[in-house]
């Protein structure tokens, strides 16, 4: 299993690791802590910067349930169809692209592309420990809607050079919204509520942290 995946799997397990051993994991391959404001923590390559990267290339977005979730049909307790975990779990996926997309390439700044080159960002995104809640006063028409719960979203999210491989930098950002999103099955995946602007302030941070690379090379 990739480094990445090994440290996702970790952080969706929630076991209480003690803060050398998730150290040690993230810091694996090189990375030193780095401090990087919005974020719960954050690990780069000694002496990497961004301050070349004109375009990003994003990895599609893989989503991944917390251990606990165990969804029912809402006003019954018979498990929540496979269909509508994998809607969810793509819909989430979809949001969180789309909220990248929308930060890094607003007014061309920096263009989304599906190919490697010299100054092209690869960005591999995972959010993991989503928890997602049915309502409990189901009524009509609304047995495929659900919530997001209250502290539900955690980013972990890897940055490389694309054309070589070299992991750049590595970050982990734990999220709680302030009230429940909710969204219904049939617009998962454009529903507005505190899980999209989640998704935007991390797209919006990865968008500072190039304008500052390139601005210091001024």
């Amino acid at each position: 299993m990739k480094t990445g995946l090994l440290i996702a799997a970790m952080l969706v397990a929630g076991a209480a690791h003690a803060q050398s051993d998730f150290d040690k994991r993230m810091a694996y391959d090189g990375l030193e802590p780095a401090k990087v404001k919005g974020l719960s923590a954050a690990y780069r390559r000694p002496g990497a910067t961004l301050a070349g990267y004109k375009r990003v290339r994003i990895d599609p977005v893989e989503v991944r349930f917390d251990k606990n979730w165990n969804p029912q049909r809402t006003g019954s307790r018979l498990p929540l169809p496979a269909e509508d975990r994998e809607a969810i779990r793509t819909g989430i996926a979809k949001l969180v692209r789309e909220k990248f997309v929308k930060a890094l390439a607003a007014n061309n700044r920096y263009p989304v592309v599906e190919e490697s080159g010299p100054d092209v960002l690869r960005l591999k995104i995972y959010i993991v420990n989503l928890y997602v809640n049915a309502p409990d006063n189901a009524g009509p028409g609304v047995s495929r809607t659900y919530v997001t719960s209250a502290g539900s979203m955690t980013l972990f999210m890897e940055l490389f050079d694309s054309e070589t491989g070299q992991i750049l930098a590595r970050v982990v950002d734990r999220q709680e919204a302030r009230t429940a999103t909710t969204f219904t099955m049939a617009n998962i995946a454009t529903s507005s509520g505190e899980a999209e602007d989640i998704a935007a302030s991390w797209a919006r941070i990865m968008r500072d942290a190039l304008d500052r690379a390139h601005a210091a090379m001024k």
